[in-house]
């Protein structure tokens, strides 16, 4: 970090414009999670001006509400903040690391939430999202373990309207951690696996939506894949093929789930 942070491109706010000129149908623009762009900061040692992370993140914030300021006004009405950051904790080995660096889950996760919640609440007229992950590069992964460790704590006091949830694989754990979600919030169920190109069967996808409907009413689950096909620029190793036949699947339990 050599100097202080300020908005000089807002590349979301390009690629949606794109996206939207090209479709009568809604475009969802994505960011990072405030916290995420944190992790990728060295502050000890670097020349500019922050004398501490919180320093750095608030600057992280305005940027990101100067973002979906110009997103909304452009006629973006859905935006999703991607933030693999949180499973940091539900991984035994990434947890253990970041405890020994000083790091305790309760305050790193208050420090995470609170920055996503400024930027989500600084806009009422979109919906929010956020998608929790374990890492998506070239079909592999980075962290395993379920939600149960940080369910209460970013469940009740994210302020996002949806949580995209990756549930394709037993890495991600059981539903009940889905039993701290609030009643206005959706739940969009990743059940689809980006990473490999074997498609799901419809029948297994509908009995763990039933699964999860336990925890969650079924009017406010929804389907979604576990997490983007081609997260990073190279991908995963799948064909185009396998996404289209993924989709047309997700599409096809969709309508026989909800109609």
């Amino acid at each position: 970090v050599t100097e202080r942070l300020r908005l000089l491109r807002n590349r979301p706010l390009q690629e949606f414009r794109f996206a939207y000129s090209l479709t009568s149908l809604p475009v969802k623009a994505t960011l990072l999670s405030g916290d995420l762009v944190l992790r990728d900061c060295l502050i000890a040692g670097s020349l500019g001006p922050y004398d501490s992370a919180g320093e750095l993140l608030e600057d992280v914030v305005a940027v990101q509400r100067q973002m979906l300021s110009e997103l909304v006004h452009a006629g973006c009405r859905y935006v999703q903040v991607d933030a693999p950051n949180y499973t940091l904790w539900v991984d035994d080995s990434a947890r253990a690391q970041a405890e020994a660096h000083g790091e305790s889950q309760e305050q790193s996760l208050t420090r995470a939430i609170d920055a996503d919640n400024a930027v989500a609440l600084s806009v009422d007229t979109v919906t929010t999202g956020i998608h929790l992950c374990r890492g998506n590069r070239q079909s592999t992964w980075h962290r395993r373990g379920g939600y149960e460790r940080i369910a209460e704590q970013a469940f009740t006091t994210l302020a996002h309207d949806r949580f995209l949830l990756e549930y394709d694989s037993e890495r991600s754990g059981a539903f009940e951690p889905l039993r701290f979600v609030p009643a206005d919030k959706v739940v969009v169920l990743g059940l689809i696996s980006s990473k490999s190109p074997v498609l799901e069967s419809a029948d297994d996808l509908k009995r763990r939506i039933g699964e999860a409907a336990r925890y969650v009413p079924l009017e406010r689950l929804a389907l979604s894949p576990q997490c983007g096909f081609a997260s990073t620029i190279r991908g995963n190793v799948l064909s185009q093929e396998d996404q289209w036949r993924k989709l047309e699947l997700m599409l096809e339990v969709a309508r026989d789930v909800w109609g």
